[in-house]
């Protein structure tokens, strides 16, 4: 099925405006007058991002036909209601406003870039309206949420600062890793991801030694690697570009590097691809993700299965799977409420225990989920899954 013919038939403004019609303007958010359970997806389905979207919704639409067809939510069926954010906040927030106003939903996963979502939180405040959030991994995000503020906000993905802070927890305790270098991209994730790092030296009695940062597009790192090489860090701390691992790898071949100091952090280090560059360099590689095709537990490889039938073969991405388990999550927590409204369904998360792909699920008081997040590293060329991990960060005092 293609991605625009699985939304095709959806009601959009035709409902929208039959609605009002018969109500003077409300419906229950939470549902249609069909008694359907409307939820909308916010996602970069046009752009530069739309890959990621696309991956999203066909995860999202896989729970919700496997939900539906084992009978759906007490009798009540899912149906989804699509919404382009093209990553922007201002198009995140047009269309937020339209899946709430004209499409009735009662419940929003979304976004995939953090700005769109910081962006949506006061528009589904307002509205009283779900926002679970699947893909964004910016910490402000739950910093504002549940007793920072957003009380319709919830969080059902790892952010930056969990990721720094269990890479940097494996690093010192199964490593022995105390002294760090510094390579990382100049973007507010790059730099984000190291801030995060340098909030947890203390916890860890380690320290780095050597900072710095490269723009998109360079390509020459000799100089700094070689600077790194003298310095005595025992590993380069690199959140990074996909695209630039691959040449930082085969540098570090060249300078000496590889084989004696590794990189931890987030750069898909795990990709055949980048492996294959330098492997020699990518040896010893510390990665963690919220989630990977190869996570060996029974729900994961049933996922898997289920997206690779649905869609011709096609291997899952990260985004596919959160989505997918978001979706579930959510039938779960109606169940627990043994409600569709809305306000039921915000307090029975609170106390929700889902057990998802990659471990049990809980909410702090933040409302960001208690979610693991899978630790691996690359041996002999290739990743070997080293568990699931939870990171127990410290929130700013207001």
């Amino acid at each position: 099925m293609t991605l625009s013919g699985m939304f095709k038939g959806f009601p959009l403004k035709a409902a929208a405006l039959c609605a009002l019609a018969l109500t003077g303007g409300f419906l229950s958010q939470a549902q249609a007058q069909d008694g359907d359970i409307r939820l909308g997806i916010v996602s970069p389905n046009t752009g530069s991002n739309a890959r990621y979207g696309s991956f999203a919704l066909r995860g999202a639409q896989l729970a919700v036909e496997e939900i539906n067809s084992a009978g759906g939510i007490n009798g009540k069926k899912i149906k989804i209601f699509s919404g382009d954010s093209q990553c922007t906040p201002v198009e995140g927030v047009s269309a937020t406003q339209r899946l709430i106003q004209e499409d009735k939903v009662g419940f929003i996963i979304g976004d995939i870039c953090s700005s769109v979502t910081l962006a949506m939180q006061p528009i589904v405040e307002n509205a009283k309206v779900l926002l679970v959030n699947a893909a964004s991994s910016n910490p402000a995000i739950t910093y504002k949420a549940g007793v920072g503020g957003f009380k319709w906000t919830y969080r059902n993905y790892p952010t930056d600062e969990v990721r720094s802070l269990v890479v940097l927890d494996y690093a010192t305790k199964q490593k022995n890793f105390t002294k760090f270098a510094v390579l990382s991209v100049d973007s507010d994730y790059g730099r984000g991801a190291i801030n995060f790092t340098k909030k947890y030296l203390e916890r860890f009695k380690s320290e780095i030694i050597s900072e710095d940062y490269y723009k998109d597009g360079e390509v020459d790192f000799r100089s700094v690697l070689a600077k790194i090489k003298n310095s005595g860090a025992q590993a380069i701390i690199m959140y990074g570009l996909a695209d630039t691992t691959p040449i930082i790898a085969r540098q570090m071949v060249e300078t000496g590097l590889a084989g004696k100091i590794p990189l931890i952090g987030n750069g898909e280090f795990n990709a055949p691809a980048t492996i294959k560059a330098a492997p020699t360099a990518l040896n010893g590689a510390i990665e963690a993700a919220a989630w990977l095709p190869g996570w060996d537990t029974p729900r994961s490889k049933e996922f898997v299965k289920k997206f690779e039938t649905a869609y011709k073969g096609e291997t899952p991405n990260n985004h596919a799977y959160s989505h997918w388990e978001t979706v579930h999550l959510i039938a779960a927590t109606m169940k627990a409420a043994n409600s569709t409204d809305g306000e039921k369904v915000r307090d029975a998360m609170a106390k929700i225990k889902f057990d998802s792909a990659v471990g049990p699920i809980t909410f702090d008081d933040h409302n960001q989920a208690l979610v693991p997040m899978i630790l691996l590293e690359i041996e002999g060329g290739a990743p070997s899954i080293k568990g699931a991990f939870v990171g127990s960060i410290d929130y700013p005092k207001n």
